[in-house]
Parts: C-alpha cells; structure tokens; sequence
C-alpha cells in the first residue's frame, strides 16, 4: 500500500496511529523563508558582493546534490560541529566560484560566518501552515514524536526557535550517528532511543529515496510528503 500525500493533515484517521511517528525536517516541517538564492544574495549584498538569487539557487542545489554526504565516520562528537562548518563551507565556495563571484570578497570566510550563523535563526526558516495543527493532534493522541534527519547540528537550535522542540522526544540527526537516510543505520540509531521496533513506528518525509524508499527498507511505514 503506497502513502503519498501532500500535507500532514491529508493523512487519514483511518490509518491507525503507531507507537512512534519519526518525521524529517527539512522539507517537511520547515522550509526556507524565500529561497536559498535570496538569503545568500542578500547577505552577500552586504559584503559587496553582488549576485542574482536565481543564479545562486541554481548552483547551490547542483553544488549539495553532487557533494558527499554530510557525515564523517570516526570523528570525535566534539569534533562533529568543525567538520560540518567546513562542508558547508566548501559548497558555499563551490556556488560563489560557480556565478563568477567568489574573487569578490574581501574575506569570504567572514561572509560565510554570518550566513551560516543566519541559518540557525528563525528569520531563515518558515514552518508549513499543516505542520503545528498535525503535530498537536498526534501529541494529544499519546503518540511519541521523533526525528530523522539528514540536517546538521544546527537543528536542535533552529527547533528551538522556531518552537518546534517540545513536540519530539527524540532527535537523530545523520552527522550524530555517522549514517545519513536512506542508510539504514540512521532509521535503526532513531528507534532505538525508542526501544521501538521498525513495524510500531512511521516515517514521514518530503524525499521520495531517503525517506520513503530509506524507511521502507528499514521496514517502517513510510510516507512520502510530496509537498510540490
């Protein structure tokens, strides 16, 4: 039985509730205020640097989708938010290099330290109109609520500003267990905080491969958000 909907309130009632319902976040909870291109554009604006957003959101997203996955096995915990600065560093490089721009900054890592501290504001972000009415609902209903995310360490602050927090009990996120969805690994490490085995459990998420197909295998009930 295929689960595709487009908001988290189209699920229906008839689908008995699960111990568990794991969520991603990105794309499912929250998007970005605007675009992608917008934000770079307009704090790039402020270091003199002058680019088109629809540019930058072009090559922003071939730069993420060709980079490797955001995780780095056998890093020390301590280590881990050092390691994701300079990920998103070297595709922040990749998309100014790629509009031509990157020779325009005085201190580019200046530039990049503000964007990236940006992101964990809740002036970034925007929360869908289904998510908080759903999440309630579930919460009410006894249901534990919990993360999967492919995001980094970031997360946990912009839950808490954007207020999201005290829904989930839990939160797992790729960069903390070394495994990003659709890897198994990441769907066990989750449930597990749960002592929740694969079959009590839902996973909901915007991404058709990571976390429909992902949770599938991992055998979850998975459903796919497809919000476009």
């Amino acid at each position: 039985m295929q689960h595709h909907y487009s908001t988290l309130l189209d699920i229906p009632n008839s689908l008995a509730l699960p111990t568990v319902i794991c969520l991603d976040a990105f794309g499912t909870l929250f998007g970005v205020r605007g675009s992608v291109g917008h934000i770079y554009s307009e704090i790039a604006g402020k270091y003199g640097v002058k680019c088109l957003p629809d540019l930058l959101n072009k090559y922003f997203y071939s730069a993420f989708q060709n980079s490797t996955p955001c995780i780095f096995p056998g890093v020390p915990t301590s280590d881990i938010p050092a390691h994701e600065y300079q990920w998103w560093r070297e595709i922040n490089r990749q998309t100014f290099t790629a509009v031509g721009a990157i020779e325009q900054f005085e201190d580019f890592d200046l530039f990049f330290q503000d964007l990236y501290r940006y992101f964990a504001t809740a002036a970034a972000w925007e929360i869908y109109p289904d998510v908080i009415p759903a999440l309630s609902q579930w919460q009410q209903s006894g249901v534990k609520l919990a993360i999967i995310s492919n995001f980094d360490s970031r997360l946990h602050t912009v839950l808490e500003v954007l207020e999201l927090a005290p829904y989930f009990s839990t939160v797992t996120i790729s960069t903390e267990v070394s495994a990003a969805k659709p890897q198994l690994e990441i769907f066990t490490a989750a449930l597990a905080k749960h002592r929740c085995p694969p079959q009590s459990a839902w996973h909901i998420g915007d991404s058709l491969e990571d976390d429909y197909l992902g949770a599938g295998k991992a055998g979850l009930t998975a459903i796919w958000l497809n919000r476009s």
